[in-house]
């Protein structure tokens, strides 16, 4: 249960569920969660969500906030803030190429879609298109010319 503005999850909590931090991280954490806990609330008001009412309501939604928030908060302590943060890295010799995969395209805190997801926050919609007329329940069948072939009584 969380009140307004304050972070979805500790530094505790992160350490708990992702692994123990270092003294460094720690700080990091401290600073980052909040800004973590509050680009969710953004991205729920969005959609005209209240994470913190859910969260008060429902306690098993509040779980899966605070591992949503330790997830995203996580990646961005994986990021090195003294090197490029790349996951992968290709070097050659003669050729002078050096390829890399970025942790983070950008930077920055990342939310993914799926995280979003888990949230409620993204959610699949379908389209209806309606090609008769809704007040006619159904097609009377015509020939070759287009005349109608019998009545239809809906």
């Amino acid at each position: 249960m969380t009140a307004p503005n304050t972070p979805f999850a500790s530094a505790d909590d992160l350490s708990a569920l992702w692994r123990p931090l270092t003294t460094e991280e720690r700080g990091r954490a401290e600073r980052l969660l909040p800004l973590v806990s509050d680009s969710l609330r953004e991205e729920a008001l969005r959609v005209g969500v209240d994470l913190d009412r859910q969260a008060r309501e429902r306690p098993s939604f509040a779980s899966v906030l605070k591992s949503v928030t330790v997830d995203v908060a996580a990646r961005a302590l994986m990021t090195p803030s003294n090197e490029a943060p790349l996951t992968q890295v290709s070097q050659s010799a003669l050729g002078y190429s050096v390829t890399g995969t970025y942790l983070v395209p950008g930077g920055g805190l990342f939310i993914k879609k799926s995280e979003l997801a888990r949230l409620g926050l993204r959610k699949q919609r379908i389209g209806v298109i309606e090609f008769y007329d809704p007040g006619n329940s159904c097609a009377a069948p015509a020939d070759d010319a287009g005349e109608d072939l019998g009545t239809c009584h809906g």
